[in-house]
């Protein structure tokens, strides 16, 4: 299982809890290299967690190998710790009565920082992370932003090659969640590899260099925004708007677009907001056909084109939405 080139190697992970030998994590496979990031997608209780948590030595597989920077996270936990940063989402973990470099320090400390190191270390991360000047204030006294940041530069003490991130913006305000975006992508890009489970799908298209989906324990499939979209039956969609009398415009269009794609019908305040998700074509030159088949289809059914309609490649969203009933228990 061993390969150099990647600083974290998950094979064939298992995870059973209680005596009901509730299976959380089954068969799970991954791996990240230098520099990339890999995101974790799936719904609560599909065992993202549950995997950060094997790879972080915060639990013991049931069954199944891990190695962090090429150091067996099971035989050896404490020397793999060594080389990761672990961030889990939320506002505990540091003491609000100390200041931000203090807390630095004695994390440090509980690492194993050589104490000739551990200041340089601390000084590091805090500039890293845009935290230099606000050092000798208390914890207690951050935003939920900066504490955020705060757990990003305990994370990155000692330089670890990997970066271990569950939910790192959940509940942040969409400035801050912008900013910790940009931390991570400038991390990446400096060569630190980082595994980042998140609900929020535009950041995973965002920042992800390759996703996993996971469901009801297990892989369901894994790559770029485009192959989740095609194993989703998902190729390219069309949106546009139409006037409150077009009452019955999604169950006309159906029947003529027939198995080629799915038409979602909603309303939005005044209108209906008509989504068509296509099965078929994934070029520009499919685009235009596509369109041209639409527009056909509206003209069958009496319908002026509508002004807002756009044909485009499918989201990551509307993919994982598509495929939401494939990842329940």
């Amino acid at each position: 299982m061993s390969d150099s080139t990647q600083v974290l190697k998950a094979f064939r992970l298992r995870r059973v809890f209680g005596k009901e030998k509730f299976v959380a994590v089954d068969d799970l496979s991954l791996s990240v290299e230098p520099g990339e990031i890999h995101a974790l997608l799936g719904p609560n209780g599909a065992g993202k967690t549950t995997t950060v948590r094997m790879c972080a030595t915060l639990l013991t597989p049931t069954a199944g190998e891990i190695q962090i920077d090429g150091v067996d996270a099971v035989r050896r936990p404490e020397a793999a710790r060594a080389r990761l940063g672990l961030v889990l989402g939320g506002e505990l973990g540091f003491y609000p009565r100390a200041t931000a470099r203090d807390n630095l320090l004695f994390f440090a400390d509980l690492q194993g920082l050589d104490r000739r190191r551990r200041k340089q270390a601390v000084d590091t991360a805090l500039e890293r992370m845009g935290l230099a000047e606000v050092a000798i204030r208390k914890a207690g006294a951050f935003s939920r932003g900066m504490l955020q940041r705060l757990h990003l530069a305990r994370a990155l003490l000692g330089s670890p090659p990997l970066l271990l991130l569950d939910e790192p913006t959940t509940g942040l305000d969409p400035d801050v969640a912008l900013q910790v975006r940009d931390l991570i992508r400038e991390l990446a890009a400096a060569g630190t590899g980082v595994l980042l489970t998140s609900h929020s799908m535009p950041e995973v298209e965002e920042l992800a260099d390759l996703i996993s989906v996971i469901g009801a324990g297990r892989i369901v499939t894994r790559g770029s925004v485009r192959d989740v979209a095609a194993h989703a039956g998902i190729s390219m969609t069309s949106s546009f708007t139409l006037p409150a009398r077009h009452a019955d415009a999604a169950a006309r269009l159906q029947e003529r677009l027939s198995d080629s794609a799915v038409v979602v019908q909603r309303p939005v305040s005044s209108r209906w907001t008509v989504t068509v998700y296509w099965s078929v074509g994934d070029s520009a030159a499919d685009r235009e056909a596509l369109n041209a088949a639409l527009i056909t289809a509206l003209d069958d059914i009496g319908t002026p084109t509508p002004t807002d309609l756009v044909t485009r490649p499918a989201s990551l969203e509307e993919a994982y939405l598509a495929l939401a009933d494939r990842l329940a228990r």
